[in-house]
Formats: structure tokens, C-alpha cells, sequence
């Protein structure tokens, strides 16, 4: 069992008027037996468990099919279908290592009770498709944040899976989820007005721009991009290890400013690292937008200091974003 972090972050998304797991996506589904956590690096390996003609494989099959963009490992985890409750087995699969989830079961009752544990948790994302329109509009009165939706006229094929096979590999803040060509998915042939309506939904799809079949919006069921929600998650998580590393390694960290300044290199280290995988924005002359303020000894409230806790670091940064539709204008000269 996992023993509770000694350190806390938090993030506030302030808008203008990695990794460990952070690639790994987790297959669940149901089974008369139901299967342990196991997690597989190849096809061949996972057919000695399902076989070809089932909703697992037929998934992993998508996840891996994605060329070079294809994950290195993921893994697989079954719920009874008899005796075992979603809210049970939901609670076993948080103890694992994943950070994207997907599911090979279609029932809207199911898919709900999925997301709000995925939402309740608050550390993980949950992708699903469908080909209902109503199921989407149940989907979208929950305002979930944490869970994308992927409409499809054929969803037996997994596309889901496949967007996650092309893109959850990559460095937090690494790409932006819209624009991502999945192979073995077909294009949805659709006009711009039925592409909105879907968008209206909370969903995303599968669309040709310019010849190519690219994935459409990149965003949570809220509207909030799936990059940002990685990201932010990327970070805390990041931040809590590292500090808690040097901690763990350090005979003690003394408090001072000496050792208030070693925190706070731990926490400018991993956002440098933001910056490279292109999290964070920068200026004119090419500088990364982020600060940070840690509070020297003498500012400290001695109730903290008594207690042994640091409670007075902040950062900050500009979200690096992407570039999801442009406007350019021309001048003929005659």
C-alpha cells in the first residue's frame, strides 16, 4: 500500500482576460474470473492471456499499431463480473501504475461510473468512444475533466485506442492532441456543421483536413485540453518526487535559507525540464516563462518552523500552448 507524499502541490490554472507512468495507458474490462494488474510489452506476450478475437486484444492491437508513436508497455486489468463491484475494483486499479485509461466495455451506465471515479480521484485521464449521440449528451451533463470522448461510427476497432497509441508516449507538453493521424481508423465523412455539433457534445473525432486524417479539438469532455490536464498532472506529481527524493537521500535538510534554496532547485530543475518538453512559453529573446518564490527563513511563521514544515514556495508559469488554427491575411498589389 502506498504511504501518503510529505509534500504537497498544487496548481491553479490562471487563465489571461514523465515521468513515471505518464505514458502508460491501462486496458480494463470484465471477465467471469477477472484478471490481476500485468503489464505487457508486445502483442505476442498478451496473447498467451486473451486471444485475438477478444475486446482486449482487439484494443491492445490499436494501441500498438500506431508505427514508431506506439507505446514501449501498457497493461491489462479485469473486473469480476460476478461479486466484485465497479467501486471495488476501481479502488485497486488507482494503487497502479498507469495515467491514461481506457475501457473495453460500451454500456453509458458503466462508462459514468468509470469517470467519476477517474474525476474523484483527480491524478489520471479515462478515454472512451462511442457512437451515440445520446450517450454523449450523458456524458457531457457530467462536465468531466478528466475523461475524453472520441466519436465514431465504428468503434469496435477501438479509436480511442489508437489516439492513445499516437500521442500518450510523448513528453507532458510535448503535442497537442488535435491533429494526430491514427492508422487502421477510418475518417468520419462529415460536414462542418455535423463537426460542431459533435464538439457541442463534449467530443472529439476523426476528420480529413487537407488529405489528411487527423484527430479533431483535443480536449476533455469540459472543453479543457487534454495537454494542460497532462501537464498540470506531470508537474505535481514531478515536483512531490523530486522534493520527496531529496528528502529521503539527505541526512537532513537544515532549515535555513541553504536548505530553503535546496527545494527550491529541485522545483526550478523539473520546471527547466517543462520548458524542454515545451510546456512552458517563452519570451522574445527565447526565455522561459516561469518564476519562482521561496520565502527565507526570517519570513517564515515560526509555528511552521517549530512543526518542521516548509509551507512558503510558489511558482509560476506561462503555458507554453499550441497553435490549433490560424488567420492570415494578403494584400495583391496590382
Amino acid at each position: 500500500m502506498a504511504v501518503k507524499s510529505d509534500v504537497t502541490v498544487t496548481i491553479d490554472i490562471q487563465r489571461p482576460t514523465p515521468k513515471l507512468g505518464f505514458g502508460k495507458t491501462l486496458i480494463i474490462g470484465t471477465s467471469d474470473t477477472g484478471a490481476d494488474y500485468k503489464t505487457y510489452y508486445d502483442l505476442e506476450a498478451l496473447k498467451s492471456d486473451f486471444d485475438e478475437d477478444t475486446e482486449v486484444y482487439k484494443a491492445a492491437f490499436s494501441l500498438l499499431n500506431q508505427g514508431d508513436n506506439s507505446p514501449s508497455e501498457f497493461a491489462v486489468m479485469l473486473r469480476k463480473t460476478e461479486g466484485e463491484t465497479w467501486a471495488d475494483f476501481m479502488s485497486k486499479v488507482f494503487a497502479k501504475d498507469w495515467y491514461f485509461l481506457m475501457a473495453t466495455i460500451g454500456l453509458v451506465a458503466d462508462i459514468t461510473t468509470i469517470a467519476d471515479a477517474v474525476e474523484q480521484d483527480n491524478s489520471r485521464q479515462y478515454f472512451v468512444s462511442t457512437s451515440s449521440k445520446d450517450d454523449l449528451a450523458t456524458i457531457k451533463a457530467k462536465k468531466y475533466t478528466r475523461t475524453t470522448a472520441l466519436y465514431h461510427t465504428t468503434t469496435d476497432n477501438y479509436p480511442e485506442a489508437a489516439w492513445l497509441g499516437a500521442a500518450a508516449s510523448t513528453e507532458p507538453g510535448g503535442l497537442t492532441w488535435k491533429f494526430k493521424t491514427l492508422k487502421g481508423i477510418e475518417s468520419m465523412d462529415i460536414d462542418t456543421t455535423e463537426l460542431n455539433a459533435i464538439h457541442a457534445l463534449g467530443a472529439n473525432t476523426y476528420v480529413t483536413k487537407a488529405g489528411d486524417d487527423v484527430t479533431s479539438e483535443g480536449k476533455t469532455v469540459s472543453g479543457e485540453y487534454i495537454d494542460i490536464i497532462h501537464s498540470r498532472d506531470y508537474l505535481v506529481f514531478s515536483i512531490q518526487y523530486a522534493i520527496q527524493k531529496l528528502l529521503n537521500r539527505s541526512p537532513k535538510i537544515r532549515y535555513d535559507n541553504t536548505g530553503i534554496a535546496q527545494l527550491e532547485a529541485e522545483v526550478r530543475t523539473i520546471l527547466k525540464r517543462a520548458d524542454l518538453n515545451g510546456m512552458i512559453a517563452r519570451d522574445d529573446e527565447g526565455i522561459a516563462q516561469f518564476s519562482t518564490q521561496f520565502k527565507p527563513r526570517s519570513q517564515v511563521d515560526p509555528a511552521d518552523r517549530e512543526k518542521r514544515e516548509y509551507n512558503d514556495g510558489t511558482f509560476e508559469f506561462e503555458l507554453g500552448g499550441a497553435i490549433h488554427a490560424a488567420k492570415v491575411k494578403g494584400t495583391i498589389i496590382l
